[in-house]
């Protein structure tokens, strides 16, 4: 389980990531890349990383369905993911 204090950073990224899109996107337009170096270092899309939803594990992530490996694993092993079931033959 990740650290509470990892979790809202990641949150706070994806929230000025989100503030200054618009603005980072008309800069890049207008080639004003001096300007970019204006905004935060955590605004720029790169920085985020995607976390598990529930544990906030950052490495083996499925985007498909936001969450590790593990859990995923876990999930369908129980039956709480539809359409997914261990594989037979």
């Amino acid at each position: 389980m990740a650290k509470e204090s990892m979790k809202a950073r990641e949150v706070k990224r994806a929230k000025l990531v989100a503030k200054y899109a618009a603005k980072r996107a008309q800069l890049i337009a207008d080639g004003n890349y001096e300007g970019l170096q204006s905004l935060p270092k955590n605004a720029s899309p790169v920085r985020l990383h995607n976390r598990c939803k529930m544990t906030g594990r950052p490495k083996g992530y499925m985007r498909q369905f936001g969450i590790s490996r593990i859990q995923f694993r876990e999930m369908a092993s129980q039956g709480l993911i539809p359409g997914v079931k261990k594989a037979s033959w």
